[in-house]
């Protein structure tokens, strides 16, 4: 990005919410942390993993990712402070297969993420530069404009519009897991009453979780026993040797798991933004004009076909959308009042 416009932005940064605001457990929505280290992550193994799923899922540095030609109508709309530098810089976290994560060279950050991301920077005829970031860090840096979006599986929720705006992707959901032996059917609190679960500090997870423990307390119910662990790998260490009852993470990662490993399975699914609906979204800063040309092109490469390959290739055609749609802070309403008429388990 052009230093010119990290200047223009910086001291608006400095007067705005702080970024604990932005990942407390109240603010969070559609996103975990994935900053932490994937477990199952391949690197220094093999370069692909075939899944049960029928998905290949190529983890080298080499990605030979789908790609899609500019559109030159829209890379006029691509506002003048970013394209100057003929680059699109995207964050991501690169720490939760299949979403983001580091190839088996342990240095290349791939995933679902950066061939969407691609797909933007293509269809706007930029040259896309991928800056990994600690979850902790994309608000401020976005703010500064280090970074002109974020693909990280950013949801979109009522505190971040005040800051962002939004280019929806993908449907936003949670997974429960637990190991292949387990009877778990996990719908609701009731279902987790007494368990131990392993969830991420800080995250929508836990948010989720306290709401169903408050619930649950209320009823008179034993609560679940929240477990900490520092990483993916220790968490799904505790939940694989019984320490654990339960894990719950994004989707895609729980899904990768129960396809790649022998004693992992699905147990459950909850919509990120619990007890609402929310969407994973490319993230922008608040009025600079970027977020409704990504939708543009999003919607160009799902009429073209591209971003149903990509989703595809990821094993996440589930999670795809019909549509992109910009969200800021002026429609956030609108848009979650649509959701949440929408049907359980589809996409808004």
């Amino acid at each position: 990005m052009a230093f010119s416009l990290r200047g223009l932005h910086r001291n608006r940064a400095l007067a705005v919410l702080p970024a604990v605001v932005l990942l407390g457990t109240a603010a969070l929505a559609g996103c975990a942390d994935p900053g932490a280290s994937a477990a199952g992550n391949p690197s220094g193994g093999a370069q692909t993993t075939a899944a049960r799923n029928g998905v290949v899922y190529n983890t080298s540095p080499d990605q030979q990712r789908i790609r899609a030609e500019k559109d030159p109508a829209l890379a006029v709309k691509v506002p003048a402070l970013i394209s100057k530098d003929g680059k699109l810089t995207v964050a991501t976290t690169a720490g939760s297969i299949p979403l983001s994560f580091h190839a088996t060279d342990d240095k290349t950050p791939i995933g679902s993420e950066l061939d969407i991301a691609q797909l933007v920077a293509d269809k706007l005829g930029l040259e896309l530069d991928v800056q990994v970031t600690s979850w902790e860090n994309w608000p401020l840096k976005t703010q500064s404009g280090d970074f002109e979006a974020v693909f990280s599986n950013v949801g979109v929720n009522k505190d971040r519009v005040k800051l962002f705006d939004f280019a929806s992707y993908r449907a936003a959901y949670m997974g429960f897991e637990a190991k292949k032996s387990a009877t778990y059917d996990i719908k609701g609190a009731d279902d987790i009453s007494g368990l131990k679960v392993s969830v991420g500090s800080g995250t929508n997870q836990e948010k989720i979780l306290l709401a169903w423990n408050k619930e649950l307390e209320g009823k008179g119910k034993a609560p679940a026993t929240l477990q900490y662990y520092s990483s993916d790998a220790d968490t799904i260490l505790a939940l694989s040797s019984g320490r654990t009852d339960l894990n719950i993470a994004p989707y895609p990662s729980t899904v990768y798991r129960e396809n790649t490993r022998d004693d992992l399975k699905v147990v459950g699914k909850v919509n990120a933004g619990w007890p609402s609906e929310t969407l994973v979204a490319a993230t922008t800063l608040r009025g600079n004009g970027l977020a409704p040309v990504i939708s543009e092109a999003l919607n160009s490469a799902i009429k073209d076909g591209s971003y149903g390959k990509v989703l595809k290739r990821w094993g996440l055609s589930e999670e795809a959308l019909p549509e992109s749609k910009t969200i800021t802070d002026e429609n956030f309403a609108a848009t979650q009042a649509t959701a949440t008429a929408t049907p359980s388990g589809k996409a808004s």
